[in-house]
């Protein structure tokens, strides 16, 4: 009987996985993809035995963590629905996919988590945004909720009403860091630096200023103003960013995802 199983071995599946081996014995954690191929490399890498199928994983598990995309929720539930059992509690990753919604396709009470996850997990450096029910649960649970998604990261618990806000400021935006990353090393690259430095010295650089807003507890505007000095290079950059819609580009971008979450249902 395995105390948690996971049905799908995508990347962030996988991503929480490898962060739950770090304190979980692997014989405590089972999995179910639908790709065999993919099933066979993760039990070769992680040792962590894979089930029969959902409905099998299911049965298995305590805590079973639905990590597949929302246009699947529909059919995995219907998979699912069959081995759950009274007590057991399901946590979904699938962005767009509310908890209410989760129930219904369930047939199964209030004891679900929704989160939202980032694919920095992969490193150990994930965000996840977190909402339930907190009197369906008692404390031991909710520490477990709280070591399934710090051992990949950071976790913080919000209402779900700001679940898909949760998406816009940490879901989707790696995608943009890795677009910023990589327009900053062409500029870099234009003015004869080679790629391989380029793209060292932009994403050194894009992590210590995180870690500088993190450690500091200063404001970003503050930590801005101590780079730009007056008359300087910076400010001059800086100039050029916001003529060419730097910041309104970014906030649009956080729009679209936030609707576009919205629009997503399990089908």
């Amino acid at each position: 009987m395995a105390e948690i199983g996971f049905i799908g071995m995508g990347n962030m599946g996988y991503a929480i996985l490898k962060g739950m081996l770090k304190w979980c014995p692997k014989e405590n954690i089972t999995f179910y993809d639908a790709d065999g191929e993919r099933s066979r490399l993760v039990e070769e890498e992680t040792g962590v035995k894979a089930a029969a199928d959902e409905k099998d994983c299911a049965e298995q598990a305590q805590y079973l963590i639905l990590a597949v995309k929302p246009q699947y929720i529909r059919k995995v539930a219907d998979k699912v629905r069959m081995g759950l059992k009274d007590g057991q509690i399901v946590i979904s990753i699938a962005a767009g996919v509310d908890r209410e919604y989760l129930k219904a396709v369930l047939n199964k009470t209030g004891r679900i988590v929704r989160a939202m996850p980032n694919t920095p997990a992969l490193v150990g450096e994930g965000m996840t945004g977190v909402c339930y029910d907190e009197n369906l649960f008692s404390e031991e649970e909710k520490d477990k909720i709280r070591q399934i998604f710090c051992s990949f990261g950071k976790m913080k618990i919000v209402e779900e009403r700001l679940i898909d806000a949760v998406g816009c400021v940490s879901g989707c935006s790696p995608a943009y860091v890795y677009m910023f990353i990589e327009a900053l090393a062409d500029g870099a690259v234009k003015y004869g630096l080679s790629r391989k430095d380029a793209y060292e010295m932009a994403a050194q650089t894009v992590l210590g200023s995180a870690k500088m807003v993190l450690e500091t507890g200063k404001h970003p505007a503050e930590l801005k103003d101590m780079v730009c000095s007056p008359g300087g290079t910076t400010i001059e950059g800086v100039s050029a960013l916001e003529e060419n819609g730097f910041r309104s580009a970014i906030i649009k971008a956080c729009d679209a995802s936030y609707w576009k979450n919205k629009d997503l249902k399990g089908e």
